[in-house]
């Protein structure tokens, strides 16, 4: 984590390390499967995976340099001055002086869509993009404070970097699973030799084996996402001592995106794992298939971190 004000998360750390660790055994069982396939059929799967991970290793550090382009493009977003927005950036300034960091570019997007989002592969290099749907719907300054906090957080965590690094097993997993499937479709089967036959098998097992790690990998990376939102939502609390106005400001949020058309939530989705709240309905706190597969928490277990960030602080008082 950078050196800055923001209160560190044990707990929530040793998770976060818990499952970078679990992607590290799955890359390595992904090799060894990979070396054990072209042991069993006589064949090279090494340069098939070769290709896959430099392939993997571009998109990672396109994604890693250009994050905050790639997002405020997606977000359909402009950077504005401190006179198009003065109650915007007075706001980061005062957060900003809070954590003892620099101060990110600052940019809006205009819809109705309540959210915000930072990036960024360092604090230097950031930028925090907030929308007029936001803007609008939280009137009250502290609210929109915990906001912010809250996104500042993933910046001082470094949260680009973890995530980059996690996501880089899946990246592999996915492109290997469609250079097997359109070398299979395009010609993996055709011939009667046995270099045809054993190519066939490679492609089919290189398979089967990428869907299975692609799938572990994905649901890792959605828990280890899920983590992260859960120690921004309490590092940012703890640094504006205000966990009430970020509780109020989840509820209003998460209210107003239930009442967006399911049409422009689905155009938002590509920024989820950016967003403060999904573009979807996360209120209940049990397991479901929609909880597993989210990049947020419940909208309840995050207001239940958020009352034991308020008890932390009344017994500090």
């Amino acid at each position: 984590m950078a050196r800055t004000r923001y209160a560190p998360d044990r707990g929530l750390t040793a998770r976060m390390t818990a499952t970078m660790f679990l992607l590290g055994l799955v890359f390595v069982a992904f090799v060894a499967a990979i070396i054990g396939i072209g042991a069993a059929y006589h064949a090279s799967s090494a340069g098939i995976a070769l290709i896959a991970i430099v392939l993997a290793g571009g998109f990672a550090i396109g994604s890693f340099f250009y994050s905050d382009k790639i997002a405020l493009r997606t977000a359909g977003a402009v950077e504005v001055t401190r006179e198009q927005a003065p109650r915007l950036h007075g706001i980061v300034d005062r957060v900003c002086a809070l954590a003892d960091m620099p101060k990110p570019r600052v940019a809006i997007a205009r819809t109705d869509l309540p959210n915000a989002f930072a990036t960024g592969r360092n604090a230097d290099k950031a930028v925090l993009c907030v929308t007029t749907g936001l803007m609008s719907k939280l009137e009250n300054d502290a609210e929109l404070e915990g906001v912010i906090a809250h996104e500042m957080s993933h910046v001082a965590h470094k949260d680009v970097q973890v995530m980059t690094i996690a996501s880089f097993l899946a990246i592999v997993a996915a492109l290997l699973i469609r250079i097997a499937f359109y070398g299979e479709l395009f010609g993996g089967g055709r011939g009667r030799g046995n270099n045809n036959q054993n190519a066939a098998l490679v492609m089919l097992a290189l398979m089967a084996v990428s869907i299975v790690v692609y799938a572990v990998s994905f649901l890792l990376i959605r828990l280890l996402s899920r983590y992260r939102e859960l120690a921004a939502d309490r590092s940012g609390a703890l640094l504006t001592g205000q966990p009430s106005a970020l509780k109020a400001a989840l509820i209003k949020v998460t209210g107003e995106i239930g009442k967006i058309p399911s049409r422009d939530l689905r155009t938002a989705e590509p920024l989820n794992a950016f967003f403060f709240a999904p573009a979807m309905s996360l209120r209940g706190g049990g397991p479901s298939l929609s909880s597993v597969f989210s990049t947020h928490p419940s909208l309840q277990r995050r207001l239940d971190e958020l009352d034991k960030v308020q008890r932390q602080l009344n017994q500090a008082g």
